[in-house]
C-alpha cells in the first residue's frame, strides 16, 4: 500500500515537472470552425493544440508535424481532453479535436439488437467530421502528415476511433482508446493499439468488443485494466486517473514513435516507468 502511494506521488511529481517544461514550450490551443458544404454547411468546430516552437519549425518548412486526432465522448465537449492533448503536443504532435455533436442535433436513441446499439449514424457523422477536419487543416497547416494519423477517443469517441481505423486502416498510424464499448477492436495488426478500460458497473463493454489474449499478443494490442470510473477519463476526472493515463500514454508514444517524428527526446517530458494504480494485461476471454 505504501509503495503504491509512493508510486502515485512520484507520478504526480514527474508530471508536474513535465507540465512546467510544457509551459516553457508554450502549447497553444485555438479553435477553428470549418463548414461542410456536403452537409448543408454543417459547422465543425476543431480545437487545435500545438507547441509554438514546433509550429514555427513547420511553418519554416523544417519539419513535418505528426497528427493526432482526439474524439470526445457523447455529449462531451471536444475541449474536455486537454490532459491527453497536452501529452501529444508536448511530444511534437499537432492535435486536432473535432466537435462531433452539436446542440441542434437530435438526441441519440439507442436501439438494442441493432449494430452498435443503433449508434452507427453518430459514428458515421464522426468519421465525416474527421475527414472534413483533415481536409481543411491541410490549408491551415500544410506541413503536417495527414496521410497517417494517430487516432484517439474516449467512450463514443473511442468507438468512432475504432470504426475509423477499421474502415480506413491505411490512414491510421496508431490507435488509443479509453473505454470504447461498442465497436470491436481491429485485430489485423497493421498498427499498434493502446486501450484503457474502466472498472465501472454502469458502463459495460459489449460482448465481442475486446480481443482475446492471443489476438492481443499477435496484433500488438495493449489493454490496461484500471480501477477508474468511465467518466474519470477526461479533464473532469481525478488527478490520479489522469496522471496514470498520461504516464502509460507517454511511454506508449515513446515506444512506438518512429524516427521521422519531430520529437527531441532529450527535451520531451520525462518517462514514467511505472503507470501508477493500473495493470497492463490482456483482457479475459469473452
Amino acid at each position: 500500500m505504501k509503495r503504491g502511494i509512493a508510486v502515485l506521488v512520484s507520478v504526480g511529481a514527474l508530471f508536474s515537472v513535465a507540465y512546467f517544461t510544457a509551459s516553457k514550450w508554450a502549447i497553444k490551443h485555438e479553435t477553428i470552425t470549418f463548414y461542410d458544404a456536403s452537409r448543408d454547411n454543417r459547422p465543425v468546430p476543431v480545437d487545435i493544440a500545438i507547441r509554438r516552437d514546433k509550429e514555427m519549425q513547420a511553418n519554416a518548412g523544417m519539419i513535418t508535424l505528426p497528427v493526432a486526432v482526439i474524439n470526445h465522448g457523447n455529449t462531451v465537449k471536444n475541449t474536455e481532453y486537454g490532459f491527453l492533448a497536452n501529452i501529444f503536443a508536448a511530444r511534437g504532435y499537432m492535435v486536432v479535436s473535432p466537435q462531433h455533436d452539436l446542440p441542434t442535433d437530435p438526441p441519440m436513441v439507442t436501439k438494442p439488437g441493432e449494430l452498435y446499439v443503433g449508434r452507427l449514424p453518430q459514428i458515421l457523422r464522426g468519421v465525416a467530421n474527421i475527414h472534413l477536419a483533415m481536409q481543411e487543416m491541410k490549408k491551415v497547416q500544410p506541413n503536417a502528415d495527414y496521410t497517417k494519423v494517430t487516432m484517439v477517443g474516449h467512450s463514443m469517441g473511442g468507438d468512432i476511433t475504432m470504426y475509423f481505423a477499421k474502415q480506413y486502416p491505411d490512414e491510421v498510424k496508431k490507435v488509443v482508446t479509453l473505454d470504447n464499448l461498442r465497436v470491436p477492436f481491429v485485430t489485423a495488426g497493421k498498427f499498434k493499439i493502446l486501450s484503457f478500460r474502466s472498472h465501472d458497473p454502469q458502463f459495460k463493454t459489449d460482448p465481442g468488443v475486446l480481443p482475446t489474449d492471443e489476438e492481443c499478443e499477435k496484433a500488438g494490442i495493449q489493454v490496461v485494466k484500471t480501477d477508474f470510473q468511465h467518466n474519470d477519463m477526461r479533464d473532469t476526472g481525478p488527478d490520479d486517473a489522469k496522471n496514470s493515463i498520461q504516464g502509460m500514454l507517454d511511454k506508449f508514444l515513446s515506444d512506438t514513435d518512429s524516427s521521422i517524428a519531430p520529437v527531441d527526446t532529450t527535451s520531451s517530458p520525462p518517462k514514467v516507468l511505472e503507470p501508477g494504480p493500473v495493470a497492463l494485461m490482456a483482457p479475459a476471454k469473452s
